[in-house]
């Protein structure tokens, strides 16, 4: 087990391919076919196209805040590395992987534009719907894994969480129920150096986030979060081991958030641009596109073909959200109560008139 070779309290980390697209470790690398790495450096490049046009979308006031995915795409290859039954349990940096698992990239500009159709999921996605609060998620994910160990199935349970998540209360009752139940979930953590504009070195006393999972009884392991090999290979591993019933398993994926937390934050005002320089040298989706160089896979023409073919997803899918009628004033308000309350009639009859004189408004 990889767990084994690298102790997180000996601050050692899985490392297969080096920042230059190199391989450091052969005897590591998972088996993944050529076809199968042209389709997780897709759905990275996709991811990041996607993010960035959410990023325009809002700029414009074409939709809500949001929080961008840009520099964790290494996320991919762990949703890659699971079985069409599995659960993911994501928080709200997690689209890229996502897409993975069948959820349409329409549905993620349909979510952020308020529209409650870009929290349906569809039924052989098996992912959950986005969950803004910080570590609360983490529970729920050991809630679909108890209920799988009890019903006898082969499925796993992985949650997705920033390293922020790992300062609150609801985080480690996930991870002690995970211990004591022995369930079958898998905990990644993806940390991106910053909770919001709390660097990770006064977050905790830890020297790794990794291995917290010792206190609950948890194997842990520090990997490189933008090594596709090492998240591919980990993941996999933490899923088959829950797969045999030897429980739950812990990640601390060491990535960083090239952008800013969400559209409403700024952080220039907190972090050095000389930090996001050194990390943008490590950037996963560069270094799966210099590997793919490298072994003769890939080249210029391929990758102005894929952009153009992404360019193209991205811009049909958005055209598709603003396409979509948005709910009207009855639907948003006479779903909430039985009958509603004398504020929420006034609310009612204030936002109608707002929308008639829109409407008069358009005409004219």
């Amino acid at each position: 087990m990889l767990h084994e070779q690298f102790n997180p309290l000996r601050e050692q980390q899985l490392q297969v391919m080096d920042k230059d697209g190199r391989i450091i470790r052969k005897d590591l690398m998972p088996k993944l076919s050529n076809d199968d790495l042209k389709k997780i450096y897709y759905y990275m490049v996709l991811g990041r196209a996607a993010d960035q046009k959410a990023m325009n979308l809002q700029r414009q006031g074409r939709i809500g805040t949001f929080a961008p995915v840009y520099g964790q795409e290494g996320q991919v290859a762990s949703a890659y590395a699971l079985q069409q039954g599995d659960w993911v349990v994501p928080a709200f940096r997690e689209h890229a992987l996502a897409l993975v698992r069948g959820m349409p990239l329409k549905n993620f500009y349909l979510y952020y534009m308020g529209h409650e159709t870009g929290s349906v999921v569809p039924k052989d996605a098996r992912i959950l719907p986005v969950s803004v609060p910080v570590g609360s998620h983490p529970l729920h994910a050991v809630g679909i894994a108890w209920a799988s160990k009890i019903r006898k199935e082969k499925n796993v349970a992985i949650t997705y969480f920033g390293d922020g998540a790992t300062s609150e209360g609801e985080f480690h009752e996930a991870m002690n129920f995970a211990g004591v139940l022995k369930v079958p979930v898998i905990f990644y953590c993806q940390n991106n150096q910053w909770a919001i504009s709390v660097p990770r070195k006064i977050q905790t006393a830890s020297r790794t986030i990794a291995q917290k999972a010792v206190a609950y009884g948890l194997p842990g392991i520090q990997i490189d979060g933008n090594d596709i090999f090492a998240v591919y290979a980990e993941t996999k591993e933490a899923a088959d081991r829950a797969r045999r019933g030897e429980g739950s398993y812990f990640i601390e994926a060491v990535t960083y958030r090239f952008g800013p937390h969400t559209t409403a934050d700024d952080p220039t005002k907190y972090r050095d641009e000389k930090e996001v320089e050194f990390w943008k040298q490590r950037c996963p989706v560069m270094r799966l596109k210099k590997y793919m160089e490298n072994i003769g896979i890939w080249d210029d023409n391929q990758e102005k073909k894929l952009l153009a073919a992404v360019d193209k997803e991205v811009e049909k899918a958005v055209d598709d959200a603003e396409k979509t009628p948005i709910a009207t004033v009855d639907e948003i308000f006479d779903n909430t109560f039985a009958q509603l309350t004398p504020q929420l009639v006034e609310q009612k009859a204030y936002l109608k008139k707002v929308q008639d004189e829109k409407k008069a408004r358009i005409k004219k």
